[in-house]
């Protein structure tokens, strides 16, 4: 277990895929046929122990207890909302802290994974992207993140969704790396439809998950129409504009067929939120297997943002409904437990902030 605040400086066993557990077989001296059973311990079985990890020689369990560490962050703080939502804190190796979302429905839970510390997107909606991006998290650290879900909740997700603290292509490489590990069928054995990947608009990136064959659903946080909207509320369009994120859906479409992408869609009030908003994002996808996931405003303190009336979240969907687009409202879940990522992270910051002086105050008595 790490228990240091330092980042390990040995690599993490939890996070190898199976080519590196061949290469950790090799440099220990032993049979390449420990790299299949140690795959399957990790991820089919989801050991967290190298101690009980069956059927490995002394010598190599000792050996990979000198050379490799198991990852197995802290859970620092937890919520439980009435929905059965349940949100935690994480604290990394480093000290560093990250959230994590578990989202039960009829026969099934889901997974949000955080895939940075903080983001450098900024988006002005987005509570995490206030405190800009601290570092990226390795394949590793959101294996070790699932597996603290699968603890606190007794059964593992069934669906992962990378729409967590961060934006998960800034971060390719680890990124990939996770959702390989994922679908891996010797391994956790994911449903590549039951992983789904979430960018702002990342365009030379998502070009390359579609050359790669990244297999995961793709899901994009459009959230306007025309470009000096997404210009003023998502930075990231100035230098990927609208016009070019569709055209690479368009190409994944080509490429994946009927295959559906996700629109996601934060619904503002006054900003992007109008009957001529929706008009637009039909002329949009037009031709484009698309589903429309409309999220109204989940407010958060200091934001300049507001939630839109109920009536004008019915009438943008009802234009989209008429066309024959499918696109459902997506209520925020957990409210009561602040379940807009960066909500728990900022209240265990204020607290141990307000602790700290608390604590000044008194010994200056």
């Amino acid at each position: 277990m790490i228990v240091s605040a330092q980042r390990p400086n040995k690599p993490p066993l939890n996070g190898m895929d199976r080519s590196e557990l061949a290469a950790l077989c090799r440099a220990a001296g032993v049979k390449e046929s420990h790299a299949g059973r140690l795959n399957a311990a990790l991820y089919r079985h989801g050991i967290e122990e190298l101690a009980q990890i069956e059927g490995l020689p002394d010598q190599f369990r000792h050996w990979l207890g000198e050379h490799t560490v198991m990852l197995a962050p802290q859970i620092v703080a937890e919520q439980l909302a009435e929905d059965g939502t349940r949100k935690f804190l994480l604290r990394l190796a480093d000290g560093k802290q990250i959230e994590s979302v578990l989202i039960p429905g009829a026969g099934r839970l889901t997974q949000c994974i955080s895939t940075q510390v903080g983001c450098a997107v900024g988006c002005g909606f987005c509570l995490t992207a206030s405190g800009g991006l601290v570092r990226n998290l390795t394949a590793a650290e959101m294996v070790a993140e699932l597996f603290a879900g699968k603890r606190l909740a007794g059964e593992m997700a069934r669906n992962l969704v990378l729409m967590g603290m961060g934006e998960p292509l800034h971060n390719y490489e680890e990124v990939a790396k996770f959702v390989r590990l994922a679908t891996d069928p010797q391994g956790f054995a994911f449903a590549p439809r039951r992983v789904t990947l979430s960018t702002a608009g990342m365009v030379p990136a998502m070009r390359r998950m579609l050359e790669e064959r990244l297999p995961c659903n793709l899901a994009v946080s459009l959230n306007a129409t025309l470009d000096v909207v997404r210009d003023a509320i998502m930075p990231i369009n100035r230098k990927y504009p609208i016009a070019e994120v569709m055209a690479v859906l368009r190409d994944y479409a080509a490429v994946y067929g009927r295959k559906r992408v996700l629109i996601e869609y934060v619904l503002l009030a006054g900003i992007n939120d109008t009957p001529a908003d929706a008009q637009r994002l039909l002329g949009l996808l037009e031709g484009l297997p698309a589903t429309v996931n409309l999220l109204p405003f989940n407010p958060h303190p200091g934001s300049p943002y507001r939630r839109p009336a109920d009536a004008d979240v019915t009438a943008f969907r009802a234009v989209l409904v008429a066309a024959g687009r499918v696109a459902v409202v997506r209520e925020s879940r957990g409210d009561e437990i602040s379940a807009a990522c960066g909500q728990l992270l900022t209240e265990s910051r204020q607290q141990r902030h307000t602790a700290t002086n608390r604590k000044d105050s008194a010994g200056s008595h």
